[in-house]
């Protein structure tokens, strides 16, 4: 055990056992252990006893101070406020001009929910004191009673005064929830957020209001400031999937280039934009970073696409060699497996291995019309129409004549004898 929890354990211990001879002992104890005790209970939050002491002092020395602390005591315990607001009010009848009894009385009775005597206490309150912190006071029963608009004008004062972020916030879920002033609640937290230091709470309100608002420009501005802050991949998704509601690519892939970050999801925006040659440059600084030899087999498919010289035997040799080079290193996925049996059949390489390789990804998607396709064409290449033409027919019976490399085969395959 620590020892600061020694120390609060015996503390504790004290406040307990104390406790029981409690209210004995404050008759007799001196005013300086009272305030002694009044105190230490207060800082380990033992309020109902130190309302005791506190009121045991008030009844001794009529001290307003004493009266005040037993108050707040009852406010903070939730206990005996009844009790409080009575004493307090006395108080207030002889010394009506008491600032300090009104700021008590306020929270005193909205705790026990009466909210019409905690309004006349704001009213009075308001006549008697401009400090922003008597008007985000006395704002508090007009929230509590539904009088938005009134509750709304006057912390819209405090924040004048203060530019408290606080206040702030909770002026605009005011206007967001109650008063139907969203988009004004929008420009008083932008106009804040730029000429203050912020906390995260006012970007996260943002967040929520541009979220209701359907505003995705919003929305990404304030995830491109909080990725800013602390780099983290939540914010990063949250910008990614921002750009992929506007169905903005470029602006994704200029977000990404410049922070140099998200590399395997700028790859796949790169292939989407058939920007081939970035792909295709991504691909070994994906490989050194991963050893995953998915790379190796997309930069084979990458060097094919980007050809402009689809028969170039040293671009085919090429792409031959990695898609090799991945299969030999663990890559079996179906779709390396038929891009690759596909080109050694289409270029006439190795027709044997080709069909071979089309049908061990087969194996992993035995229903993939596109593979049967590939198969087809090997058959075909081999001369052997029959086999070739019967998996074929099943291909445009499910999939159609729609697509040109489909016509393609097709047509040749029925012609084959």
């Amino acid at each position: 055990m620590s020892r600061n929890r020694i120390i609060y354990f015996f503390i504790t211990f004290f406040i307990l056992s104390t406790g029981i001879l409690h209210a004995k002992e404050l008759n007799i104890i001196s005013e300086d252990e009272l305030i002694i005790r009044g105190l230490l209970y207060e800082e380990y939050k033992a309020f109902g006893l130190s309302r005791e002491v506190y009121g045991k002092l008030y009844d001794r020395t009529g001290e307003k101070e004493y009266l005040f602390k037993e108050a707040a005591s009852s406010l903070f315990g939730r206990t005996h406020m009844n009790e409080s607001i009575q004493r307090l009010k006395v108080w207030d009848k002889k010394h009506p001009n008491t600032l300090e009894v009104k700021r008590l009385l306020i929270p005193l009775y909205l705790s026990v929910k009466k909210v019409g005597e905690a309004k006349n206490e704001a009213e009075q309150l308001l006549e008697r004191s401009t400090k922003a912190r008597d008007m985000e006071l006395a704002s508090n029963p007009f929230l509590y009673s539904g009088e938005f608009k009134r509750a709304l004008d006057l912390l819209s004062k405090v924040y004048k005064k203060t530019s408290n972020e606080g206040v702030l916030l909770r002026m605009v879920t005011i206007m967001d929830e109650y008063t139907n002033e969203r988009t004004k609640a929008i420009q008083l937290l932008e106009t804040h957020r730029r000429m203050n230091i912020v906390s995260n709470d006012v970007y996260f309100k943002l967040l929520t209001l541009y979220a209701k608002e359907k505003n995705a420009d919003g929305l990404l501005e304030i995830y491109k400031i909080l990725y800013a802050q602390d780099k983290s991949e939540k914010y990063l998704e949250k910008i990614i999937q921002t750009y992929a509601y506007k169905q903005d690519m470029d602006g994704a892939i200029d977000f990404l280039e410049k922070n140099r970050v998200g590399e395997s999801i700028l790859y796949e925006l790169y292939k989407r934009k058939k920007l081939f040659d970035k792909a295709y440059l991504l691909t070994d600084r994906l490989y050194a970073k991963d050893k995953d030899p998915r790379w190796i087999a997309e930069k084979a498919v990458l060097l094919f696409e980007k050809s402009k010289d689809k028969n170039d035997k040293g671009m085919i040799n090429k792409v031959i060699s990695y898609f090799k080079k991945a299969i030999d290193l663990g890559e079996d996925d179906s779709m390396y497996l038929n891009y690759y049996g596909y080109t050694l059949i289409e270029k006439d390489i190795d027709v044997e291995k080709g069909i071979s390789i089309i049908k061990k990804a087969l194996q992993q998607q035995p229903d993939n019309a596109y593979y049967f396709d590939s198969l087809a064409w090997g058959y075909y290449k081999q001369k052997e129409c029959k086999k070739a033409y019967e998996i074929m027919k099943k291909v445009v019976d499910e999939e159609g004549l729609d697509e040109a490399e489909i016509v393609e085969h097709w047509n040749a395959i029925q012609k084959c004898k």
